[in-house]
């Protein structure tokens, strides 16, 4: 008899439908699995026995034939076993294969029939509902992500005979549904505030039009000026997420390794702070085996990248970081597969001003030649640099700024009230085309950041004077525009373009 089930595999953070078609028919012993199985599909035979014969079902007779469709495109990873045991059972008359009809499987099973939970099943869960699925049947613990989509019915089952029975209409399973307003609601874990920074109030101002804009940031400074500190308050200023974004940042987290499988919907901003030993890899992703995986620039999605001591990383690794900071979107061709991946990211990235440290430092005196020091700065490339929307320094602290034990400026909370009344504005000006000022493309600056009179002859001396590139040109548009509305204001003023100006410290300063 022949038996058909629809499932779902899982290609970058797309979900894509796979037909699990099965022939079972009298005959010898024999079990054959086509359609470009990868190891882990075809040791799904072994699992798949053992857990048809321990739930109590006729164990594998005969032949069976299994067909993964469309027969081009790699089926990887366990969460076809459920699916595979399905069809065989529904082949082999033990269960009413009818009842698959608008219905979509995964899950992992054990030896014993259990069902373990699978990475990707949130993606798996849009993919069911945008091809017209009513329900996707999906292992207990994955319901929890899924469930946050809405026009699906998310059917969580404990075991194979979980699913034979609700399968057969003898087990009536209520479907999950994640109460998505608790979830993004509040922020989960502890983010320090940043008055826990002493002083820095300029720097402090700087992180905040980063924040407003979606800007990214440069420090540069000594070592023990706060750099790392004032980068880790970043998530605790930034606007609270859409749930789109957190749609869009859970997925990508739902087929990585990390806790994947069980990964309820992520409402915080990620802050990613890869070591300086980062490889090329680890931070593009992708991988040379035949299971691709996202990166630190797609972890990052929504959130921050934090990459301190700058010219220490790998100058390849720093070098694929320009294809993501323009297109927002990192694409990943190997031999066997071609994936993209969103990474629209905020990239703060922290700097000693030479490699000793003291350059800047008005008390340790700095040993480092003109030669150490343009040779450190060359480790870091013009187009990379230009990208960086705003640069700043962190100078050191005075014994008064250290000892005060008062907190410092304003709370991260009263910072974040201005960051989204901000990014309020924004969203309200661009209407969907643009979530942020840094996302913004060339013809809409010019649309959106016009200057009047004064303004526009004050960054024509600044060009004119210091040979800002036309990137820089159009960054600091968006910083200015970002600074009038913190202030609320619809025109950029003359102060905004000044001020914008004075955060390229690297276009300015003669190194």
């Amino acid at each position: 008899m022949l038996a058909r089930i629809q499932t779902c595999a899982v290609q970058g953070i797309d979900g894509i439908l796979v037909a699990v078609e099965v022939d079972h028919h009298p005959g010898e012993i024999r079990f054959v699995m086509v359609g470009l199985p990868d190891a882990a599909v075809k040791e799904s035979q072994e699992r798949v026995a053992s857990a048809i014969k321990n739930s109590g079902f006729r164990g594998l007779r005969g032949i069976n034939v299994v067909n993964l469709a469309p027969a081009d495109i790699r089926k990887e990873g366990s969460a076809l076993d459920l699916p595979i045991a399905l069809g065989l059972l529904a082949a082999s008359e033990q269960i009413d294969g009818k009842r698959f009809t608008g219905i979509a499987f995964a899950g992992e099973l054990a030896l014993d029939g259990s069902v373990r939970p699978v990475a990707g099943a949130l993606c798996m869960a849009i993919a069911a509902r945008d091809s017209g699925f009513r329900a996707i049947v999906l292992p207990a613990e994955n319901v929890v992500s899924a469930g946050v989509v809405p026009g699906i019915d998310v059917i969580p089952v404990a075991s194979l005979n979980d699913a034979a029975a609700y399968v057969n209409g003898q087990l009536d399973i209520a479907p999950h549904v994640t109460d998505v307003a608790t979830l993004m609601s509040g922020r989960s874990g502890h983010v320090p505030d940043l008055t826990d920074v002493k002083g820095q109030a300029h720097v402090k101002r700087a992180l905040t039009v980063a924040a407003a804009g979606g800007h990214n940031l440069l420090m540069i400074g000594p070592p023990g000026t706060g750099k790392s500190m004032l980068a880790s308050r970043l998530p605790g200023i930034l606007p609270d997420m859409t749930f789109e974004e957190a749609l869009e940042t859970t997925r990508v987290y739902s087929v990585s390794a990390l806790n994947g499988a069980r990964q309820s919907l992520i409402s915080t901003r990620p802050f990613r702070a890869p070591h300086h030993t980062a490889t090329t890899v680890s931070i593009v992703g992708g991988g040379g085996g035949q299971q691709p995986f996202p990166g630190e620039v797609s972890l990052a999605h929504n959130g921050v990248l934090f990459l301190d001591e700058l010219p220490e990383f790998n100058r390849a690794a720093l070098e694929v970081l320009r294809q993501p900071l323009e297109e927002r979107l990192v694409h990943i061709r190997r031999a066997m597969y071609s994936v993209t991946y969103p990474s629209a990211f905020m990239l703060v990235v922290a700097m000693n001003p030479c490699p000793c440290g003291c350059r800047t430092d008005p008390h340790r005196e700095c040993r480092c030649s003109v030669g150490q020091i343009q040779r450190y700065m060359s480790r870091l490339s013009g187009p990379l640099l230009d990208r960086i929307d705003i640069h700043v320094d962190v100078p050191a602290l005075s014994f008064g700024e250290i000892a005060d034990m008062r907190p410092s400026g304003s709370t991260s909370a009263e910072v974040r009230a201005m960051v989204q009344a901000a990014r309020d504005r924004q969203r309200a000006r661009y209407k969907g085309a643009f979530m942020s000022n840094a996302q913004i493309d060339s013809v809409s600056v010019r649309r959106w950041c016009a200057l009047n009179e004064g303004a526009s002859s004050l960054l024509e001396t600044a060009i004119d004077k210091l040979g800002f590139s036309a990137r820089a040109y159009d960054k600091v548009l968006r910083v200015a525009r970002t600074l009038a509305d913190l202030e609320c204001m619809d025109d950029i003023a003359e102060h905004h373009v000044a001020e914008a100006i004075q955060y390229r410290n690297l276009d300015r300063a003669a190194l």
